[in-house]
């Protein structure tokens, strides 16, 4: 499925690729909600409904992704909000293994993520995904997000990495495939993002549900750094 042989660098999205992304689905889809119905006396079925249409003003834009644009919105502190259920923030079974085989084999292993920094901050808080990664990058830093050919030209200036040799890693296939038109060599689709929900069928990229399955062929490759 990847020819390992010719990946020395690996790019990881976070959420609902190396985290559970439960966490975010209940937070914007239930929680958010919950607290919106509360500050203004409505339902919680009017509450999502105003919710969903300001999402859909700017999904797939940094906006979507920025923490300080939904607290102006909705007259939120969102941070103190994803502290509340900061519980649910949890690693994938799957990740550290997966972490540790291409660290034992020599490859560079950097996070890019569209999530804002205050939400990056305390997810590395929570699960100490920061152990495990060379870099840790947020899109914020800049100004589009990976949805953006803009972000994967600085990101490419930035790390100087040979896009036909790196492994880019993402639950989202609208991303996967803003990073195959930049070039990217090596595409990965995580297919079951959200421990709570089914599988999902994704036929356009190589997808996984477990990496734990990739293990033997990383460890049997023959590249080091």
């Amino acid at each position: 499925m990847l020819v390992w042989n010719e990946i020395d660098t690996v790019l990881l999205d976070m959420d609902g690729t190396l985290l559970d992304l439960h966490f975010d689905n209940h937070f914007w889809l239930e929680h958010v909600p919950q607290k919106l119905a509360v500050k203004h006396n409505i339902d919680v079925s009017q509450a999502k409904v105003r919710i969903h249409a300001a999402y859909e003003q700017v999904v797939g834009t940094l906006q979507w992704y920025c923490l300080d644009y939904w607290s102006q919105q909705l007259d939120l502190d969102i941070v103190a909000a994803k502290r509340e259920i900061q519980h649910l923030i949890r690693m994938r079974d799957d990740s550290v293994p997966f972490l540790d085989a291409l660290h034992a084999t020599g490859r560079k292993v950097v996070l890019v993520t569209n999530a804002h920094p205050d939400s990056l901050s305390l997810k590395v808080e929570r699960t100490q995904l920061d152990q495990h990664i060379d870099q840790l990058i947020s899109t914020h830093e800049f100004g589009v997000s990976k949805e953006s050919q803009s972000l994967w030209q600085q990101l490419h200036q930035r790390l100087q990495f040979d896009p036909k040799r790196t492994l880019f890693v993402d639950d989202s296939v609208n991303i996967l495939q803003a990073a195959a038109d930049f070039g990217i060599g090596h595409l990965l689709a995580v297919s079951n993002p959200d421990s709570q929900m089914p599988v999902r069928n994704i036929n356009d990229f190589a997808a996984t549900e477990d990496f734990r399955h990739l293990l033997a062929d990383i460890h049997q490759s023959k590249f080091r750094r």
